[in-house]
């Protein structure tokens, strides 16, 4: 479970973050949603350790979150933009590099890797070098990378940008695996389409306030709205009149 309260960042006189807060919850996907701007990625930053908050605190499984304290991002991992990986080393490589790097021996890497093989599909890349990997072929191994430690808690930052329609569907019902066996998951996204087909819970942030979380079906309705995309517009557009 990760716990987010009154999360708060300035960058000079630009306050990124006014006022975050939410609960995502183990087993539940929760897409946390915003326009461009609205302070996702800082708040993001935030969560993975990676950027310090100036007020406010995130817990993971319990643990507060510090940029001293790598244990407290243990159970945490973190598919970005930046995939992580390095080019001149085979899929299997970049996941035994991250997993020695988390502490695991040779022997339960071999059986973790060989489970990540079956679950993502990645027989026909694993022993190849990641560069030149397609954009579907690349979010495999990524997504590999961070999971052979076994987080119970996933943020995925746009985890199907630049994917052809194959690899939406499969990457989705992995996604959905993941949350039916308990892991939290955390989505941010500009795809509505994949908050409708994937979200148990939506958080919504402008201009770096939480505006508010909902179940999906609760969102629509407080929208009166019959898809996640005019839900959305509704939400922006209220709080816009709200600030005016």
């Amino acid at each position: 479970m990760i716990e987010v309260k009154n999360l708060k960042k300035k960058f000079g006189k630009v306050e990124a973050v006014k006022n975050v807060n939410f609960t995502a919850a183990d087993g539940v996907i929760t897409g946390f949603l915003g326009e461009n701007g609205a302070g996702k990625s800082t708040t993001l930053r935030m969560i993975g350790g990676s950027l310090k908050a100036d007020q406010g605190s995130v817990t993971i499984d319990g643990r507060l979150v510090s940029m001293r304290d790598p244990q407290s991002r243990r159970h945490l991992g973190v598919l970005s933009d930046a995939k992580g990986l390095y080019e001149r080393l085979s899929t299997r490589e970049n996941i035994e590099l991250f997993g020695s790097l988390c502490g695991l021996d040779k022997s339960t890497l071999k059986d973790r890797i060989q489970s990540l093989v079956d679950l993502l599909d990645l027989s026909e890349i694993i022993d190849r070098k990641t560069v030149g990997f397609s954009t579907g072929q690349k979010m495999k191994a990524a997504l590999a990378r961070i999971l052979v430690n076994r987080p119970q808690n996933l943020i995925l930052d746009e985890p199907t940008s630049g994917l052809d329609v194959y690899s939406t569907r499969h990457l989705r019902d992995i996604i959905r695996r993941l949350r039916d066996e308990g892991i939290c998951v955390v989505i941010s996204t500009h795809i509505m389409q994949e908050v409708d087909a994937l979200c148990d819970s939506i958080v919504l942030i402008d201009h770096g306030v939480t505006i508010g979380q909902f179940e999906k079906q609760h969102f629509l309705n407080e929208y009166q709205a019959v898809t996640v995309e005019d839900a959305f517009v509704s939400a922006v557009d209220r709080a816009s009149e709200g600030r005016g």
